[in-house]
């Protein structure tokens, strides 16, 4: 696709220049399958690799990671793998979740010659082999034994020629060809053969998505793709040889792959850890660098609540005393180095006003600081430099509490389709609320969404990207990709935001359907909706969640069948007139009691309908529960704006009617 060159693009500040320099220079670097060579070559002995939960314990220098990789790639070439020119290689299915094998997995796949389709080995079998299928992957690498189980009975309707197994597990006996890690890697030492070398065009991984119909979508990802990111976060933050960074996030999501490749790039030793052991490693590790999801910020926060309300009156007073004298401080400090949240900076006079407020807060939120604060940041490890937020927004009450502790936390802004980083949070301009200024060589630009028209500074409207970080397209779906892509090269992401004048990315929704939960979990919600409809009290349902733990739900109640329901039940159900059928008595019947639409018998019906039909639902995944939900008795419909014409869900519109009832409900 030509694409012309732009007006506008972000440049480069002077400190941006100076912290890239810091880091080590791939520019010149055409595939990924260079960085391993060259990383041997400048970190050799240092520690790449350490996964303290394996058993055994794993630990691999830079020097045995590249060895590993180049061993494992033999090994896939011995079994059969033949790389070929052009810039769609063979593809090999790589179903297993995170850990040092799935690095070598990954890149040994890229270095025979091959890209890989990539997703966790606990997902739906279903799912797992229409991604095998899709991709027309011709060999499958899965994590163990169980996930080879899950897919047999189907592998033989697909072309797969052979399958590796990552753990060490006996293979079983049969006409398919299946070989363990140890038997690949013993296969392909020495034999390792240089395929026909990549350029950046070349395909290098194909990511599955959710789309529209719940089909997921295979998001084409060159090297190019993911090299721009290598080369372009160090303008964010500047990871030197050696540091630490705790890796939780699943690499077959892009934020956790991308953040990987780029902190191995830098030298970074990447130590594996888990929910059940971050809270243990982060003080056994003393990590500099994490990346995780909103949730994660979310768990840590909740847990010094639930310590502060163990504390004595008289201490938890003297701490809510701190807090809010420190939030004062913060809010005064931002608006003094123009970090509010706002399109157009402070002016001069009450930012010196508040430079005067918060210089005299100061002195009581550094006592806080030592007194209380430094003991949460101590439960990191004590030596975070910074926290890297992605896969949603972080709410703002989070936001301020990990300023006020002094918790450094960046938030970026991107989706699997950008590879995945479109905007971050910089160090030195850390605007809470925002989701940053864009990457380099990135241009962001806000339209309304009818008329495509671009819109001025602080104007809320479709979030528009461009870039080298932008996908190929949709493998094998050109009408998707004409969609997400127009003739120009920008990228509907499908968000609605708007930006600041100093070029800060401000996130307020979604105009697209996905809902993104704050586990970085993307949920479609027409299936679901479409299953909970199935229920005979269910008239319409809108699915909300977009930054939260679970999903939610807007019900419009089918009001005849559950006014029946009630009188099975001996209650009348008190509605308004207008809206209320007669009950049906029989002769003699005493009258029956009201019941609300919030009544405990009410709510426990619609709990109990909700959890049948999701779960009864083809495919149906835990983060598919509908937590909170609310009943309302203005049906969704053209007349009020909440449907089209073909009658279809207006859900910005139902998000903003129902704005403070949703927010009510996560409360």
């Amino acid at each position: 696709m030509n694409r012309p060159p732009s007006s506008n693009a972000h440049n480069l500040t002077e400190r941006e220049r100076a912290d890239l320099a810091r880091m080590v220079d791939y520019s010149s670097v055409q595939s990924l399958a260079e960085i391993w060579p060259l990383a041997k070559q400048r970190f050799g002995n240092i520690k790449a690799l350490y996964d303290p939960h394996a058993k055994p314990l794993v630990e691999l220098t830079y020097a045995a990671l590249a060895e590993q990789i180049q061993q494992f790639a033999g090994g896939l070439q011995a079994l059969g793998l033949q790389p070929r020119n052009g810039d769609m290689p063979p593809r090999v299915a790589l179903f297993s979740d995170n850990s040092p094998r799935w690095l070598i997995a990954d890149q040994g796949i890229i270095a025979a010659g091959g890209a890989d389709a990539v997703r966790s080995s606990q997902a739906d079998s279903d799912e797992l082999l229409y991604i095998l299928e899709n991709s027309k992957s011709t060999c499958l690498v899965v994590e163990n034994l169980a996930t080879l189980k899950k897919l047999r009975p189907r592998l033989d309707d697909l072309p797969v020629e052979w399958v590796v197994l990552l753990s060490d597990e006996q293979p079983p006996d049969e006409a398919l060809l299946v070989r363990n890690f140890s038997q690949v890697m013993a296969i392909g030492a020495g034999k390792f053969q240089p395929p026909p070398p990549s350029n950046r065009q070349t395909l290098a991984t194909l990511l599955y998505t959710s789309g529209t119909t719940g089909k997921p979508k295979g998001v084409t990802l060159t090297h190019g793709n993911l090299l721009h990111q290598i080369a372009s976060l160090g303008a964010v933050i500047q990871p030197q040889p050696g540091d630490r960074a705790l890796t939780l996030l699943p690499t077959w999501h892009t934020l956790g792959r991308t953040a990987e490749y780029f902190f191995l790039s830098a030298g970074c030793t990447i130590i594996y850890t888990n929910i059940r052991y971050v809270k243990r490693d982060f003080k056994d590790f003393k990590p500099q660098y994490l990346v995780a999801v909103p949730r994660l910020w979310e768990s840590i926060y909740e847990g010094v609540q639930k310590q502060f309300r163990e504390q004595p009156e008289n201490k938890q007073r003297l701490v809510k005393t701190f807090l809010n004298i420190s939030q004062r401080y913060i809010e005064n400090k931002r608006t003094w180095l123009q970090l509010q949240l706002q399109p157009q900076p402070s002016a001069l006079p009450e930012r010196l006003l508040a430079g005067i407020q918060a210089a005299a807060l100061w002195p009581i939120h550094a006592l806080a600081g030592r007194l209380v604060y430094g003991k949460i940041r101590s439960a990191t490890g004590g030596e975070l430099k910074y926290a890297i937020c992605g896969g949603g927004s972080l709410a703002m009450y989070l936001e301020n509490f990990f300023e006020i502790v002094g918790l450094e936390v960046l938030v970026g802004y991107g989706l699997t389709e950008t590879s995945p980083v479109l905007t971050a949070r910089r160090y030195w301009h850390n605007l809470r609320g925002s989701s940053g200024k864009p990457i380099t060589g990135t241009e962001i630009k806000i339209v309304d969404p009818e008329t495509r028209k671009e819109l001025a500074v602080g104007q809320r409207g479709l979030v528009l990207a461009r870039g080298p970080q932008v996908m190929a397209g949709y493998y094998q779906n050109p009408e998707a990709t004409a969609k997400a892509i127009d003739f120009d090269g920008w990228f509907d992401t499908g968000d609605l935001g708007w930006v600041t004048a100093a070029n800060d990315i401000v996130l307020t929704g979604r105009a697209k359907d996905t809902i993104v939960l704050t586990n970085g979990e993307n949920i479609e919600p027409q299936p679901i909706e479409d299953a909970c409809a199935r229920s005979p009290y269910i008239d319409q349902i809108v699915l909300v969640g977009q930054d939260q733990k679970t999903l939610g739900a807007l019900i419009v109640p089918n009001l005849d069948a559950l006014q029946k329901w009630a009188a099975t039940q001996n209650m009348r159900l008190r509605l308004p007139a207008s809206l209320a059928s007669p009950p049906v008595m029989a002769p003699g019947q005493a009258e029956m009691p009201p019941a609300d639409l919030d009544s405990k018998p009410v709510q426990d019906l619609f709990r109990q309908e909700l959890s049948r039909e999701v779960q009864n639902r083809p495919g149906y995944r835990p983060d598919d529960r509908i937590g909170p939900f609310r009943l309302i008795l203005q049906p969704f419909s053209t007349d009020n704006g909440m449907l089209t014409q073909t009658l279809k869900i207006k859900r910005p519109v139902v998000m903003e009617r129902y704005r403070d009832m949703i927010n009510g409900m996560f409360s």
